[in-house]
Formats: C-alpha cells, sequence, structure tokens
C-alpha cells in the first residue's frame, strides 16, 4: 500500500516520487504505467483531483493541479502526462448527468482516457452509433472509460449545427471493453503513456454518456474550476509538467558539477562557464515558473467572482504555457550539453528528459503558432477593465 493519509494532494505526488522513479525504466520499456504506479496513484486520489465534490472528487484549484503535475515529473515525465491527460478527462463530469458521471468514476479505477477530435457519430433514437477509429489517447492502458469528439449526424445525413452555425461537437463516452485498443506508441519521448489508438465498431452510445464539453450553457457545477476551457487546463497542466523535467534535470546538472572532474580539466564546479551556465539556467527556470504561476494565479482571482474565463485571461494562459514549455526545453538542451559523455547513458537519465521534453514540444500545446494567435487578438481587443485592474 502506497497511500499517503493526511496529506494534502501535492504533498502525496511529492511522497509518491520515489516510486515513480523506480518504476520509470519498467514503464518506458512497457510503454505503459506500472501497476504499481497506477494503483498508488488511485490509492492517493490524484486521478479524481478535478472531478466535482458532487461525485466524491476534489475539485482542485488550477494552481493544485499544476503543483501535482510539476512534483510529479520531477520523478517521471510519462507518469505525469497520463495524471494530467486524464485528470483533466475527469473535467467532463461537471457536463454530465449526476448519475452517469457516478457510472463513470466512481466504479474502479474510475479513469477517462481520450484522444484527439476526429469523424463523425449518426444520432438515433436514445443515442449516436459509433463506427470510428481515433489516435493519441494518453493512459488509455489504465483507463475503464474512453471518449471520443465527434461530429453529429443527423439520421437524415444533414450535420448537426450549433445556434452559431459552426458543426455541434460532443464528447461520446463508452466503456474500455466497447473498444478495440491498437499498440502504436512507439516513439522517442513520453513513451511510457501508452497513448495508443482505439476504435469502436457498430456502437450505441445513450444520450446520457454524450457531452457538450466547454459548452458553458450545458455546464452543471458551479465552481471556478469548471469556467476554465479543458483546453486550457492541458495547457497549463502539460507546461507544469514541462518545468517539473527541466527542474530534475538542472538538479541532476547541479549535483553532477558538484562532483566530476573531466580527464585533464579542472572540475566541473570550478570552471566559470558552467558556473554561469548554471546560474542562467536556474534564472530562466525561475523565472517561467513564477510566469506561469502568477498566470494561473491572476486567472483564478478572476474566477472566484463568479466571472469566466475572457479572452484576455485565454491569451495570458496561452502565451505563459506555450513560452514556460520553450523554456524549459531550453534548460533541458542546455544541461545536457553541459553533462558532456555522462549524459549519453541512460542510467544517468539525461537523456531520457531530453527525449521527453522534445516529446511535450512537439505536442499541440507548445506549438509556434499560439503566439501568432495571441498576438492577433491582442491586437484585435483593447484591453478591457478586468484585465486592466490585473
Amino acid at each position: 500500500m502506497n497511500k499517503q493519509p493526511g496529506l494534502g494532494l501535492v504533498e502525496r505526488a511529492r511522497a509518491l516520487a520515489p516510486l515513480i522513479a523506480q518504476e520509470a525504466d519498467a514503464a518506458e520499456q512497457a510503454r505503459r504505467l506500472t501497476q504499481p504506479v497506477v494503483s498508488a496513484l488511485i490509492e492517493n486520489g490524484l486521478y479524481r483531483a478535478m472531478l466535482p465534490r458532487s461525485i466524491g472528487g476534489h475539485e482542485a484549484p488550477l494552481d493544485v493541479f499544476m503543483q501535482i503535475q510539476e512534483e510529479v515529473a520531477k520523478a517521471d515525465a510519462s507518469t505525469a502526462w497520463c495524471l494530467g491527460q486524464c485528470g483533466v478527462c475527469g473535467m467532463i463530469a461537471a457536463y454530465l448527468d449526476p448519475d452517469a458521471a457516478g457510472d463513470i468514476f466512481n466504479a474502479p479505477p474510475g479513469i477517462l482516457a481520450w484522444g484527439s477530435i476526429a469523424h463523425e457519430v449518426r444520432a438515433e433514437p436514445g443515442g449516436y452509433r459509433a463506427n470510428s477509429r481515433w489516435d493519441f489517447a494518453s493512459g488509455s492502458r489504465q483507463a475503464s472509460w474512453l471518449g471520443a469528439h465527434v461530429r453529429i449526424v443527423e439520421a437524415d445525413g444533414s450535420p448537426r449545427r450549433k445556434p452559431d452555425g459552426s458543426p455541434e461537437i460532443r464528447t461520446v463516452l463508452f466503456p474500455v471493453t466497447s473498444a478495440t485498443l491498437y499498440d502504436v506508441w512507439d516513439v522517442i519521448g513520453l513513451k511510457g503513456t501508452g497513448t495508443d489508438s482505439y476504435s469502436v465498431d457498430n456502437l450505441f452510445i445513450p444520450e446520457r454518456f454524450a457531452a457538450l464539453r466547454d459548452e458553458p450553457s450545458a455546464l452543471r457545477e458551479t465552481g471556478p474550476l469548471y469556467r476554465i476551457s479543458t483546453n486550457m487546463v492541458f495547457a497549463m497542466g502539460f507546461a507544469a509538467v514541462s518545468l517539473g523535467v527541466a527542474r530534475a534535470q538542472l538538479d541532476a546538472i547541479t549535483e553532477l558539477a558538484r562532483g566530476k572532474t573531466a580527464v585533464g580539466l579542472s572540475a566541473m564546479r570550478e570552471n566559470h562557464a558552467i558556473q554561469g551556465g548554471i546560474g542562467r539556467l536556474e534564472a530562466t527556470l525561475r523565472a517561467a515558473r513564477a510566469y506561469l504561476y502568477a498566470t494561473a494565479e491572476q486567472v483564478w482571482a478572476h474566477l472566484a467572482d463568479g466571472s469566466f474565463v475572457t479572452e484576455a485571461d485565454r491569451v495570458a494562459m496561452r502565451l505563459a504555457s506555450t513560452w514556460t514549455i520553450q523554456q524549459s526545453a531550453s534548460v533541458v538542451d542546455t544541461a545536457y550539453h553541459m553533462a558532456g559523455a555522462t549524459a549519453v547513458f541512460r542510467a544517468n537519465r539525461f537523456e531520457r528528459r531530453l527525449r521527453d521534453i522534445h516529446a511535450i514540444a512537439q505536442q499541440i500545446q507548445a506549438r509556434n503558432a499560439h503566439f501568432e494567435d495571441a498576438g492577433r487578438s491582442i491586437l484585435d481587443n483593447a484591453p478591457d477593465a478586468a484585465a486592466t485592474k490585473r
């Protein structure tokens, strides 16, 4: 048993770090999290961090969720990635009938995973009929339920549209036992996430298991957490993962520099280039972390008065999360090169963190296009009163 009674969620995550680090090699080899780690995360309620209190979840504030991600990522990025992915998927409970949410999340293990938006389902009396395959379902190998974000087609073949004329996108949910999983996750980084593909064949999905995710009109919960879109919570959480990976890499090079002496050279700790490099990396990482968490704090303060996320909030989170991931990657890269030949040995984990951070940086949350999107919004919109006050 690895349950940590009497501790908060962040402290529980920190206490599990030795186990997670110990199991990281096995997860990388198996390309999915190991059962001891999954069991420990479940026992300590970490998969339930983002579930509403109304169904027995923790409904954690945004910064607490981010700190959990950061602490777990220091031990293993794949574990943090799966935990974050499945945790944010759980936010869909705020859009479901409580009984349906209970069926999904209160029957062990109560873990939901999903992949990218794709395909369509056909409306039928009482629900929807699905015949499709989806990709990039991180954490699917631990999940008891899967989801899919799909366009809705009416029985007559016409697309269902929202009032503004755009296609209606629903998230349909179904037991993992109803799907076929495909072992496709053969990648360079985040290898332990088991981000596999899945399909269903002629599957009927009852209406109660289809949700209008991130549609304010469909929201059933009133807490501030659920007034942030899941996409933005993903972004802030994955940025926190990148901070954890970068902190582990920086701590590792600092410890190495304290004791390593290269052949024919002075000790690393006496090398002025190493000293200056570590100082700059420390400043870069601290600045990125402060920026990310300050943004989370500002947005949360806005939500605490009952407001929804504004366009200014969205831009702030997008800028902070994208920039943090990119800065974290630069810290990991530089520390890797500073370590010299030591870094190429798998046992030292410099190379794993290098691979993991670049797998993170290749994801949608780190795209340079986000800066263009943010810049366009800044240019098109004058600061509102709320943004000015913040």
